[in-house]
């Protein structure tokens, strides 16, 4: 049986750590801040704004589809992407309850941080 490193640590602490993966490219925050902004946004639209290839945002766009961060659907020869707000929310929170614990710990009175 092959034991993997990922299993000594918490479902909690592996799903931080692939969002926190997910979101390591600023071209992916853009990319998120973009269509936080438009609400949808078709996919040759980003590559205008972004210095970036449409190559490029297109594998970046597919790593946030495959996250569940944005969905797209196809209209035509193009695909709409937006935000999924019940994934993101829950990134969101499993992000936040993260840094609440570590505030929690690290910056209370006892910390000599």
């Amino acid at each position: 049986m092959t034991y993997t490193k990922a299993l000594a640590f918490s479902q909690e602490q592996q799903e931080v750590a692939r969002i926190a993966k997910l979101l390591s490219h600023p071209a992916r925050i853009a990319i998120l801040e973009h269509l936080a902004e438009t609400k949808s946004c078709i996919s040759g639209d980003i590559s205008k704004v972004l210095p970036l290839s449409r190559t490029t945002v297109s594998q970046h766009l597919q790593e946030l589809k495959s996250a569940g961060l944005i969905k797209g659907e196809i209209e035509g020869l193009t695909v709409c992407y937006c935000i999924d707000q019940e994934v993101f929310d829950e990134a969101r929170k499993v992000m936040e309850q993260l840094l609440h614990r570590i505030k929690s710990v690290c910056c209370s009175d006892q910390c000599d941080c």
